[in-house]
């Protein structure tokens, strides 16, 4: 770690950094959902025969697919709400001139965060291969036990309430300490730097994307909505209030589906 000191003035339009990085997040959104949207449309044109019981093991080529759909849904879920951290790392870069090449230290902070996110879609992955292999799931990649899905709600509720939520969404809504105190040099450190801040991020709103298991992979207007509450959870007003709101309105509807 490294303690920041300002260097030698330089001319340079304030906030320049702001726009290239929104650039940036919403190609790459785009282009998430857009991946998303021709799967789903693909996968809706296949036959219902694909809701038997017990359908076939996945194969490699199948396999490949589905953690792309998990890395698309959570890089297109989780990056909107994550824009500020990245536009505050290329600041402090403009500032400060830690680095020879701000841009590219930005880009590799940013992928660092998503690939936090990418291990957590691996995960998911292999949890869905097991369940689709033991027939739990729909053709739209849902869990179809409506005890396991209400359970999956209640618990993502609760934990909205807990410690490490709120510790969690804490760092997601101030970054600016985590960034000058565990400053890293070099492009190296710049990814370190990202990974730490999606760890946390991932610690906030894991529970959150396993709802997914229970509304279906394929289910955009499901992946739309998680998007919205992250974004409303880390950069609106009282986020915090919001996170535990939120948190009461899904045990509310868990409990609706344990007990109908």
């Amino acid at each position: 770690m490294t303690t920041l000191t300002p260097a030698p003035a330089r001319p340079r339009r304030p906030g320049a950094e702001r726009p290239v990085v929104t650039v940036w997040v919403a190609v790459l959104v785009a282009l998430c959902w857009t991946c998303l949207l021709f799967r789903t449309a693909r996968m809706g044109a296949m036959p219902a025969a694909l809701d038997a019981p017990l359908p076939p093991p996945y194969r490699r080529a199948e396999l490949a697919l589905l953690f792309g759909m998990w890395v698309a849904t959570v890089w297109a879920t989780m990056l909107p709400a994550t824009t500020p951290s990245v536009v505050l790392f290329a600041r402090v870069n403009r500032l400060y001139h830690a680095v020879r090449r701000p841009y590219l230290a930005t880009a590799l902070f940013m992928f660092g965060y998503l690939f936090s996110w990418t291990v957590f879609g691996a995960a998911s992955t292999l949890a869905q291969w097991a369940l689709h292999d033991a027939g739990a799931l729909d053709n739209a990649l849902a869990v179809t036990n409506s005890t396991v899905a209400g359970l999956a709600l209640v618990a993502a509720g609760v934990y909205q309430w807990t410690p490490a939520k709120q510790e969690s969404l804490a760092h997601c809504r101030a970054p600016l300490a985590f960034v000058l105190t565990n400053w890293r040099r070099g492009p190296w450190g710049a990814f370190r730097m990202g990974v730490t801040h999606g760890r946390y991020c991932v610690g906030c709103c894991w529970l959150l994307m396993v709802l997914l298991f229970a509304a279906g992979l394929t289910n955009l207007a499901a992946a739309a909505g998680l998007a919205l509450l992250a974004m409303a959870e880390k950069l609106a007003p009282g986020g915090a209030w919001i996170a535990t709101l939120g948190g009461l309105a899904l045990v509310a509807w868990g409990t609706l589906l344990l007990f109908p």
